[in-house]
């Protein structure tokens, strides 16, 4: 059974009614964000119950030395986790001498939460009875500034229901915060200086072993019906702590707001000597704008943030609450900014896998950023890599390989591998392909090639040499096999020949000899560049050549499909559907062992291929793989259910595509996978986007031209999005009548719609 307690709503994500089992799972879905920083959905004031404290930096990581029973040659040295930061939203609250805990309350009613998409803050109220038998109404509301990226703002309003009081408000900042998990308990952060004047404070703390500098701030004022009290500021400082009280005796009735403004500067983008001028001035920016003025750029911020990338969904409001809460949270963890980012799969909502990048980014959020930002944010992804392109060759070189050859990591913050599963570090090697398969969607889609001459065939180089390094000649199948390999699905670690792995390195080399050849007649500059530096030459490529076209790929003649790998016809072949549903999910309810003998597949892997290289195969071969699959995909993979939903749609599936739909725009809120508590799924929130925009909306780019051959859900009336295409911004509308395209600018353009072509004119709708 889903949760189900999150009131369907377009614009915003609602709970009503307290109860402490939930507030976890909350503190994920009401998480903030805003690119630079974030943090999950706790409470201000204290709470004794069961809560995961989480406030996050970008960038700001720990490498936590790997800890294994049995270390082999090529480890990573450490797990780099994401650091759980110094916390700047506490506000202790006395009434009547009893702090407010709403764990310990006499009762708790009119309890709601409201994280406000549309314009990008959070609220929670209730009413609660303290022990003392005062009765309060507090509201709070938060967000994290997209234009002032290093300030947050909390107005937190207390209402003295039935009776007179003394209030203390008792506003700190926290560094002694832990990560949930530590491989040695070591201490990731060191406080260096704790300061404070009036009513601001300021910890300093940098990280042990990167040693990132930190500055934590705040500054508070005390409002009475909207009258700044002026008050006097009894400060208090300890080891990891620095907070200051405000006290005041308060009658029946009145709304005491207390403006809190915190946040965070780092080294990152100042000089360590610096931070706490830099968040003073901070401090300055926030108090001149104030409050409501913050929140006013706040909402136009994500207005114009909207005005691309929303998608609109007629009638199904559970559908539409679906895809807003995942554009919401993928543009609260990643806008582009800082090339030094990256999309972590927790973003800012949790600390579950550590690194900050994934091969997610590449194949799945890619599209999303490429078609709802300008093309400059997608740059910085692929920029990201090329950066990291000397450490992917030394992380090939731990493992034996030569010549420039480079693996990019599994999991990085910097470019170094630091994800410690044998089977997924040394195994699954298709992330590299995925990077790969980035460069050539990137200029696919963009029409952009200057990428590639200038960063990204020396990337490109890399994957090649890695790949041609990888197989080994079998004398049996007179063909190059790759051996001891861990394909997208991670059901089924060392085992060989998985096909999807096969069939991308095959691509990349092929990919990567036309480039060349593409550069050298083009771009004679770079070309040259790029020679001198790898020293690739022609005897090279034809021993490239030679693995590509010898590369060797599993299959079954009686079912008619290539086969995930070598050994999957070994295996009792019991279909998903004959499960019990006590058996699920099999990840929580098997041993690993159970699970690596079986059948089932964690996440789409032959059909990973089928959706990168669709148009390499019939649509009559995509029919056949997906019902010989599917039935086999438990789906326990949040990026399986976007691209099942996507081959669905194409093939005329609708009914299907709508249910993968659902569960791939609704996995965190519905907590599909029983583990929302730990953090959100953002990177595949990205293939949700898809699920619409290429699913439904059939969107691809075929022979340099968009097009589109759309469906609607038999659930929706109608549904639309915008989508940048080569600098034109084009609406799409589909409803159950036909589609219709409107185009912004001043120049015609033409696109297929099922097959053909239609002229748009710009700011005029053209119905199909």
């Amino acid at each position: 059974m889903n949760q189900d307690y999150i009131k369907p709503n377009p614009w915003s994500i609602l709970e009503e009614g307290f109860d402490p089992e939930r507030v976890q799972s909350s503190e994920s879905l009401f998480s903030l964000g805003n690119g630079a920083m974030g943090q999950r959905a706790n409470f201000e004031e204290n709470y004794s119950g069961e809560t995961f404290q989480g406030s996050y930096i970008g960038g700001v990581y720990y490498p936590d030395k790997t800890r294994v029973g049995w270390w082999k040659n090529g480890y990573p040295e450490y797990f780099a986790k994401v650091l759980n930061a110094p916390n700047w939203i506490g506000i202790n609250v006395f009434v009547g001498e009893v702090q407010l805990d709403l764990n310990s309350c006499k009762s708790v009613k009119n309890f709601r939460r409201e994280l406000n998409m549309r314009e990008g803050w959070y609220k929670r109220s209730f009413v609660a009875t303290l022990s003392n038998d005062i009765e309060i109404e507090v509201n709070a509301t938060r967000f994290l500034s997209l234009e002032y990226d290093e300030i947050g703002a909390i107005k937190y309003q207390l209402k003295l229901l039935n009776s007179d009081a003394k209030v203390i408000f008792s506003p700190y900042l926290d560094s002694g915060i832990k990560n949930r998990d530590s491989n040695w308990d070591d201490k990731f952060w060191n406080t260096t200086n704790i300061e404070g004047s009036g009513n601001r404070a300021f910890i300093e703390a940098h990280t042990m072993k990167t040693n990132f500098a930190t500055c934590t701030f705040m500054q508070a004022d005390l409002f009475l019906n909207g009258e700044n009290q002026n008050p006097e500021f009894n400060p208090k400082n300890d080891e990891l702590t620095t907070s200051f009280s405000i006290e005041g005796e308060f009658i029946k009735g009145d709304a005491i707001d207390l403006i809190k403004f915190g946040g965070y500067t780092s080294s990152r983008y100042h000089e360590a000597s610096q931070l706490i001028d830099a968040a003073n001035s901070a401090l300055d920016l926030a108090v001149n704008i104030g409050f409501d003025g913050l929140l006013k750029k706040q909402i136009q911020a994500w207005a114009e943030i909207w005005e691309m990338s929303d998608i609109a969904i007629d009638v199904d409001v559970k559908a539409q609450q679906g895809i807003r809460f995942n554009i919401f949270q993928l543009n609260q963890t990643y806008l582009g900014k800082d090339s030094r980012l990256n999309i972590g799969p927790k973003g800012f909502t949790g600390e579950k896998y550590g690194g900050s990048t994934y091969w997610d980014t590449e194949a799945y959020c890619l599209p999303f950023y490429m078609a709802t930002k300008s093309q400059t944010v997608a740059w910085s992804l692929l920029e990201y890599r090329y950066n990291h392109l000397e450490k992917a060759i030394d992380n090939a070189k731990l493992l034996g390989f030569k010549n420039g050859a480079a693996l990019y990591p599994m999991v990085t913050m910097n470019g170094e591998e630091c994800h410690n599963e044998w089977e997924i570090t040394f195994q699954e090697i298709h992330r590299n392909g995925a990077i790969a398969f980035a460069i050539y969607n990137y200029y696919r889609y963009t029409g952009d090639y200057s990428y590639i001459p200038e960063m990204g065939l020396e990337v490109l180089i890399g994957i090649a040499r890695f790949w041609h390094q990888r197989v080994n000649w079998s004398a049996k199948k007179e063909k190059y096999v790759m051996l001891g390999v861990t394909g997208p699905n991670e059901y089924e670690n060392n085992i060989n020949n998985n096909w999807y792995t096969n069939y991308l390195a095959k691509w990349c080399i092929e990919f990567t000899v036309e480039q060349i050849q593409k550069v050298k007649e083009g771009y004679p500059e770079d070309y040259d560049r790029i020679i001198a530096h790898t020293k690739v030459n022609d005897s090279e490529l034809e021993s490239w050549t030679d693995v590509a076209s010898n590369m060797y790929f599993p299959k079954s003649k009686k079912k008619g499909v290539f086969l995930q790998q070598d050994g999957f016809l070994d295996k009792e072949l019991v279909k998903v559907e004959d499960l019990d549903n006590s058996e699920r999910p099999i990840n929580q309810k098997w041993s690993w062992d159970r699970i690596l003998r079986s059948p089932y597949i964690k996440q789409a892997d032959v059909l990973q291929g089928f959706y990168f290289f669709e148009d390499h195969f019939s649509q009559k071969q995509l029919e056949r793989h997906f019902d010989f699959y599917e039935p086999f995909t438990v789906h326990e993979s949040s990026l399986s259910p976007c691209v099942h939903s996507i081959q669905a749609a194409k093939l005329g599936r609708m009914e299907q595509a709508y249910k993968f739909y659902l569960r791939t725009s609704r996995l965190d809120l519905d907590d599909y996978n029983k583990e929302v508590e730990e953090g959100l799924h953002i990177t595949s929130m990205a293939g949700t986007w898809m699920s619409i925009v290429e699913g439904f909306g059939g969107m691809r780019v075929l022979d340099d031209k968009l097009n589109f051959t759309p469906q609607i859900p038999e659930e929706w009336d109608s549904y639309s999005f915008k989508i940048n295409f080569r600098n034109r911004i084009i609406k799409v509308t589909v409803t159950k009548d036909g589609s219709s395209y409107e185009l912004s600018g001043n120049e015609e353009m033409s696109i297929r719609v099922n097959n053909e072509r239609v002229v748009l004119i710009p700011n005029k709708a053209v119905k199909v």
